[in-house]
């Protein structure tokens, strides 16, 4: 029998009643190299989006996922390699906030994605979605085997769909 796939995020409702998607993974790399991932366009594109435009502090950028989610986004914190926070569709009714943390653990660094400001009944497939994208990222630093995001996002939908909402 093969065991269940791994979870690494957890689904609850945030303090203004909308969705939050929580992952976090171990990487094998410093927090330097796992910034730069986070960071820059051409390391963005190879993992979990085309981004173009503006990315310091303050400034709006464009992003294409490999989820399909197109938009605007804007830098609201960028305190390297620590913490990023991010904006999506700023100013509009389905604004989100995407944050970044990145903490040493030992000789790798620890990432803790949180997007707030979700759908609540949508929040399975965002908490699969995140998995698969920090997965696709473990591979682009060099740690694991390449699977279609697509793919791993069918195959972990169901899963976030029964673990339901954490408190």
């Amino acid at each position: 029998m093969t065991a269940p796939p791994r979870i690494i995020g957890t689904l609850r409702l945030g303090a203004d009643g909308r969705g939050v998607v929580r992952v976090e993974d171990l990487y094998d790399t410093s927090p330097g190299d796992l910034w730069s991932a986070l960071t820059e366009p051409a390391r963005l594109a190879r993992w979990v989006a085309v981004v173009s435009g503006d990315l310091c502090l303050g400034g709006t950028f464009q992003a294409q996922f490999t989820s399909g989610w197109t938009g605007p986004g804007r830098v609201d914190v960028c305190d390297p390699p620590q913490r990023l926070l991010l904006t999506m569709t700023p100013g509009q009714p389905d604004t989100t906030v995407i944050e970044a943390v990145l903490t040493p653990e030992g000789d790798g660094t620890r990432l803790v994605v949180e997007e707030r400001g979700l759908p609540v009944a949508e929040l399975p497939g965002y908490g699969a979605g995140w998995q698969a994208h920090l997965e696709d990222l473990a591979r682009h630093v060099g740690e694991r085997d390449d699977v279609a995001w697509n793919a791993r996002w069918t195959e972990l939908t169901p899963l976030y769909r029964l673990r339901g909402l954490s408190e």
